[in-house]
């Protein structure tokens, strides 16, 4: 297919665009109204927090990037409305994060919010509109291969935003659609200057949307919790030292432990949060090691279920895929790695590959 050509589409028939102000979706609404498709761009104010967290305003999905949207629709004469989702937002993506970090976990919001509102409100009202299709700027392609369709990998694998999408159904892959999963995102800025979109050369987001400045553990403190101290501990249950809330720290981490005084940090990492009795367990690296993980609330686009296998597994967005084998156990997954990993988290996702192909995935426990 031609770039930006939706599978079941025709010229002239209507399709939903979810416009964050940024270049990737601004592009994507692009592609689809040069291709004679009857654009309407929807974006979603998910987080006004700027303000409530001292940053003037620099949120993303706030009134800064709802301009950009508008810009970009008025530019190409096209339909935008703005739909305030927020008190959704809050509660199936902020107050999970809150609470995942309270239990001692490392969530993915970006996740949630896909599956909690942009892939399940957003997609139900395009339908009420009468739309053909809702389109978003992510790059993942969306393969139809015999009478079914499949969630592959970006042809541009820097960008590739898959792992984030491991939660998407069957159902809405054959509704929802990927402009962008075959370029490389130089050409998608290229393409966003010479048409003067305005937004060509804006940057990416490089943080969660209601933490733009990256720190995670002020926003649980904000919005309801932590700050409570306790005893950080080696695995023997030695104590060496003391926190100042588990909201901050991850496992896996090494820097900021604050046991400059009692050992050497750089020795030190964090093996696991133990919520319960509040404290953050530290050890040597090599006692990080995960040989297998188990996997829950599955989704699974691979075919039919409960028959394991080999595949690649990722267990953190920014790591590569790993050989591992794979067996369906008590309505999870039990998932082991060919060689032990470091750094896996309760509360991330494993999400199985086969080449570029998402098989599926589930959140680790």
């Amino acid at each position: 297919m031609l770039v930006g050509e939706l599978e079941g589409c025709e010229r002239g028939d209507r399709v939903v665009v979810a416009m964050s102000g940024g270049v990737d979706s601004s592009v994507a609404a692009a592609l689809c109204q040069e291709r004679g498709y009857e654009v309407i761009g929807i974006t979603l104010q998910l987080y006004d927090g700027g303000e409530d967290l001292g940053l003037g305003g620099r949120s993303c999905c706030g009134v800064r990037d709802i301009d950009d949207a508008r810009r970009v629709a008025l530019k190409l004469g096209i339909g935008h409305y703005v739909l305030d989702y927020e008190s959704r937002f809050r509660k199936g993506v902020i107050d999970d994060f809150v609470e995942s970090y309270l239990r001692g976990e490392t969530p993915i919001p970006c996740v949630r919010c896909n599956q909690e509102v942009k892939f399940s409100e957003l997609l139900l009202f395009s339908k009420d509109l009468g739309a053909k299709a809702l389109v978003t700027g992510h790059y993942v392609r969306r393969c139809r291969v015999g009478g079914g369709v499949e969630l592959h990998k970006a042809v541009d694998e820097m960008k590739d935003q898959s792992y984030f999408l491991f939660a998407t159904t069957q159902d809405q892959l054959e509704y929802c659609h990927f402009p962008l999963g075959g370029l490389a995102k130089s050409k998608t800025r290229e393409y966003a200057a010479e048409r003067g979109l305005g937004v060509a050369q804006k940057r990416d987001s490089q943080n969660i949307c209601f933490a733009p400045d990256g720190d995670y553990a002020k926003v649980v403190r904000r919005h309801g919790g932590g700050g409570m101290e306790g005893d950080i501990v080696d695995a023997s249950g030695q104590v060496k030292g003391r926190h100042a809330g588990i909201e901050n720290y991850t496992v896996g981490q090494r820097r900021g432990l604050g046991l400059g005084a009692v050992t050497d940090t750089e020795s030190f990492y964090v093996l696991r949060i133990d919520a319960e009795k509040n404290e953050v367990v530290v050890g040597p690296r090599e006692l990080l090691a995960v040989g297998e993980i188990k996997l829950r609330d599955m989704n699974w686009l691979g075919g039919s279920e409960g028959a394991g296998g080999e595949a690649y597994v990722k267990v953190r967005s920014s790591m590569k895929a790993v050989a591992c084998t794979y067996a369906w156990q008590d309505g999870g997954m039990k998932v082991r790695f060919r060689d032990p990993q470091y750094g896996v988290s309760r509360g991330q996702a494993g999400v199985l590959y086969e080449g570029d192909r998402v098989l599926g995935g589930g959140w680790i426990v």
